[in-house]
């Protein structure tokens, strides 16, 4: 039996939606466990379009919540869906987010079954355009030649937290983000590759209006991590004339595909799930180097 998918989704374009389904059906997935949460600056249009879409894909019904994108609201919202799942695996994606795994879903899940592992993890590739403009995307063209590089922007500029849990038995808890599994280890050899396709049209404006509703406190935040990270990629782009730099070396990125793996995955995921650290942290006699702003 196949995972159940379950997601939150804000308002992304309907076209995302539609490769996004595709995408993990493609996977094997047959049940989706979906909710659809829209903060109040939202067009009543958008919502009645993405929510049209959802139905003309045949997903279930969703759950629709609407108000402020409190930083509590995404995990309460995931956790009411993993409850609806029921028992079983529980496959855990953004709506942004095209895992890529090392094997099908029913041997990813077996094996960490025999290996006594009750979480899959998976690391964040930073997927963007080949001149990093952050620009609107033609579903005909497709997400992989829109967006064909990928890279680790978030962890090596953001200094965001990179890791994921794709994949939960329902009786394991998650942590804000489904960046861990308090007391629970992911096998760091068999990492699926979480593709990171945020960096599109429109997200600029998603991040100037986090930063400023967590600032100002009309959204509830828990830590500054979220808005610091939207701070950094905002002052990167306006140092870069509106571009993520694709050139920089630091962030690796390279021609990717969500067909496969990237050359050199388990190795190149193992060594960053391994080492990383929030900023300010690290492992007794390591020394890790946050990249410059």
């Amino acid at each position: 039996m196949t995972p159940a998918l379950v997601a939150v989704i804000g308002a992304v374009e309907p076209a995302l939606l539609t490769a996004w389904t595709a995408h993990y059906r493609r996977l094997g997935i047959e049940s989706f466990h979906l909710a659809f949460h829209f903060p109040d600056h939202v067009p009543d249009a958008w919502r009645r379009q993405l929510l049209a879409t959802a139905r003309e894909l045949d997903l279930p019904s969703p759950q629709v919540s609407t108000g402020p994108w409190h930083e509590h609201t995404n995990t309460e919202l995931r956790d009411a869906l993993r409850e609806q799942a029921g028992p079983g695996w529980h496959l855990i994606a953004d709506s942004d987010e095209f895992h890529t795994y090392p094997a099908p879903l029913s041997e990813v899940t077996t094996m960490a079954e025999e290996n006594g592992r009750a979480v899959v993890g998976g690391l964040m590739l930073d997927r963007v355009s080949a001149d990093g403009r952050l620009g609107l995307w033609r579903p005909e063209i497709g997400l992989d030649r829109a967006f064909p590089l990928g890279g680790h922007l978030t962890h090596r500029l953001l200094r965001g937290d990179p890791r994921k849990i794709v994949l939960a038995l329902s009786d394991v808890a998650l942590a804000s983000g489904n960046h861990r599994a308090p007391g629970r280890r992911p096998d760091p050899h068999a990492l699926a590759c979480a593709h990171h396709f945020k960096w599109r049209a429109g997200v600029l404006d998603d991040l100037r209006r986090r930063v400023e509703r967590f600032t100002s406190g009309i959204w509830t935040e828990h830590t500054p991590a979220v808005r610091t990270e939207a701070a950094r990629l905002l002052q990167h782009i306006d140092r870069h004339h509106g571009r993520i730099d694709v050139s920089d070396p630091r962030l690796a990125f390279r021609h990717a595909t969500l067909d496969r793996l990237p050359d050199g995955w388990a190795a190149e995921a193992a060594q960053i799930t391994t080492t990383w650290r929030p900023p300010g942290q690290s492992r007794p006699g390591l020394t890790i180097s946050s990249p410059s702003p």
